[in-house]
């Protein structure tokens, strides 16, 4: 497989806390559900971080896209409930934004 380059425009962040008694069914899910479903829409996984010190949600997810059409299709397909309602099956304390891509870390 060819790997994908894009110059990414916008980003969209998740941020939650994993409930503990689900940690691995979580992982599968992300890597092999959602992470997947997303990339049908041409929103790549970035970065993915685990925050362990501070008053911050211990995960923070962040896709990348070149351009805000590819997340309008998402947000507006059958899909999308779905998938955003199963990750919020797994999380507590869940958020997500769009924001423009600068390349850095955002709090």
């Amino acid at each position: 497989m060819r790997p994908i380059r894009i110059v990414p425009e916008y980003a969209l962040i998740f941020k939650y806390d994993v409930r503990s008694e689900v940690q691995e069914t979580y992982f599968r899910y992300i890597i092999g559900e959602f992470t997947p479903a997303l990339q049908e829409y041409k929103v790549y996984l970035q970065e993915a971080w685990h925050v362990a010190y501070g008053d911050y949600p211990e995960r923070q997810i962040e896709y990348i896209t070149d351009n805000l059409e590819n997340l309008r299709r998402l947000f507006e397909s059958s899909d999308w409930r779905k998938l955003e309602d199963r990750l919020k099956d797994f999380t507590t304390h869940y958020s997500r934004r769009i924001t423009r891509y600068s390349g850095r870390f955002k709090v």
